[in-house]
This record gives C-alpha cells, sequence and structure tokens, in this order.
C-alpha cells in the first residue's frame, strides 16, 4: 500500500495532479479541497490512498489526514464509489460532510450530486457515530494552538502506535513543557512514558 507521496507537483487541475518522486510520475485523482490547498505550492506531500477494482486502479490523493480518513469513511458505505466520496470532498469540507451526518442532516447531504435520499440516509445510519468523533477531535484541534511540523510528527507517530489524537497531543505538549531543543524521536521516547 502507498501511504504518501512526496515530491514535485508538475502537474496540477481541479481533479488531478501528478507528483514526480524522483522521477516516477505518480497520478492522482484529487478533491477541490485538496486541489485548494495545493494551488500554490510546487511540491509537497499528499497521503494517498489505492483503489483497486476490476477494470482499472486508481490512486487518490489528500492534503491531509483527516480528508483521507472521511474518504474511507464514505467509500465503506453500499451505494458510495470512490467517484462519488471525491466529487462530496468536492463539495464540502470533511469537516462539514461530518457534521451534516452526525446531526442527520439528509436534506444537506442531498444538495450533492449523485447523493439521493436513500444513499444519504445510509450515510448517516452507518457513519454517524464514527464521525462523532471525528468531530470531537476538529473541534478539540480548533481549540487549541496549531501545531509545529516536528510536533504534528511526534503526534502522527503516537497516533500510528494506537494512541487516539487527544491523548497523544496532550503527551507530547508535557514532553514540551519541560523539554527544549529536542528531537522528535526522543519527544515520542518520553511521551510513551508519560501516557
Amino acid at each position: 500500500m502507498i501511504a504518501f507521496v512526496r515530491g514535485n507537483f508538475v502537474n496540477k487541475s481541479p481533479a488531478k495532479v501528478i507528483v514526480d518522486v524522483n522521477g516516477v510520475g505518480y497520478d492522482l485523482h484529487i478533491s477541490l479541497n485538496t486541489y485548494e490547498a495545493i494551488s500554490q505550492q510546487e511540491n509537497g506531500l499528499l497521503y494517498t490512498y489505492l483503489h483497486i477494482t476490476e477494470n482499472a486502479q486508481t490512486l487518490f490523493g489528500f492534503a491531509d489526514v483527516k480528508e483521507k480518513e472521511i474518504f474511507l469513511h464514505l467509500i465503506s458505505i453500499s451505494g458510495v464509489g470512490a467517484t462519488t466520496a471525491r466529487i462530496m470532498l468536492s463539495n464540502m469540507k470533511p469537516s462539514e460532510i461530518a457534521k451534516f451526518i452526525v446531526s442527520g442532516s439528509v436534506n444537506d447531504l442531498m444538495r450533492i450530486k449523485g447523493i439521493g435520499k436513500k444513499t444519504a440516509e445510509l450515510l448517516v445510519i452507518g457513519l454517524r457515530d464514527k464521525l462523532s468523533s471525528f468531530l470531537t477531535e476538529q473541534i478539540t484541534t480548533s481549540n487549541n494552538y496549531t501545531l509545529n511540523p516536528m510536533e504534528q510528527d511526534a503526534v502522527d507517530a503516537l497516533i500510528a502506535l494506537g494512541i487516539n489524537k487527544p491523548l497523544a497531543e496532550k503527551a507530547v505538549n508535557k514532553v514540551l513543557q519541560t523539554n527544549t531543543n529536542i528531537a522528535v524521536q526522543d519527544i515520542i521516547k518520553l511521551a510513551l512514558k508519560n501516557l
């Protein structure tokens, strides 16, 4: 599985971007959200999801992990394919989609092209509980300061180890209150001891 690609954005459009990674060009399908995030950048990192069907292998790119998470939740619902999920993420921000699903706003979801009443109801039934924690994390993050790249790397590593995001952020923050000029791997080690 390809988790992410980092390289030069050779060709960008609102639907696709070609990323040159050491001479290999990856053709990624993207949403308008991702396009807006990278439109002024010449290079960067995109999180990816490889979608395999009988007829094709399609690589999707996302500017951030949260958008990828929502995408994966959406395609887990019967009747919502990868293309429909990308259209949804092009029409609304991930947090808006999560908010409408959690609040059961079927009519708001139906405003998205390709989403009928039945699919909107399936999204609400299937994802309401899963996305309520997503919204809680979004609120927590928006109420806190923005993490710098080193802090974010440490938090991401702790999340990969199975620690939930609020707890990971709290542990990293605690380490940095008593330690300055510290490497990422040391932050992670100390954070794990503090859990």
